[in-house]
């Protein structure tokens, strides 16, 4: 399923993700997904949260700066395998693939993972979804 993934800049200073995620609460946002990676300096959390685009807005608002991009979310056997067959059958479309997270909660009965691909409408179909 195609899903709208909000990405934040945050400062590596403590403190500062609870702000956000206070921010959050605050608007009654609930967080489905998230990572972060980190660099010196920032980190770059990203997220599914369930109304990307108020939360986008709160949050610039509050000063972080914040983006929405298309990821997919996938349903995936929670088995051995389970991973690697998506990941061939992308491999063999030519499909890249940029990174991969998975979720707090289950959107399925399935364990489900986040991607951000290069074509997401086209790796939808290969998994004919």
């Amino acid at each position: 399923m195609l899903m709208k993934q909000m990405s934040v800049f945050v400062e590596n200073t403590t403190g500062r993700l609870s702000d956000l995620t206070g921010v959050l609460a605050e608007n009654n946002i609930d967080i489905i997904a998230c990572t972060i990676a980190d660099t010196v300096d920032f980190g770059i959390l990203r997220c599914i949260v369930e109304d990307p685009e108020k939360a986008t807005e709160i949050l610039k608002e509050h000063g972080f700066t914040a983006s929405i991009t298309e990821v997919i979310a996938v349903s995936v056997e929670d088995k051995p395998g389970g991973l690697d067959k998506i990941l061939k059958a992308f491999a063999a479309a030519g499909i890249g693939i940029d990174y991969i997270y998975s979720t707090i909660r289950a959107v399925t009965g399935e364990a489900t993972i986040i991607m951000k691909v290069e074509e997401p409408k086209k790796a939808l179909e290969i998994l004919g979804m």
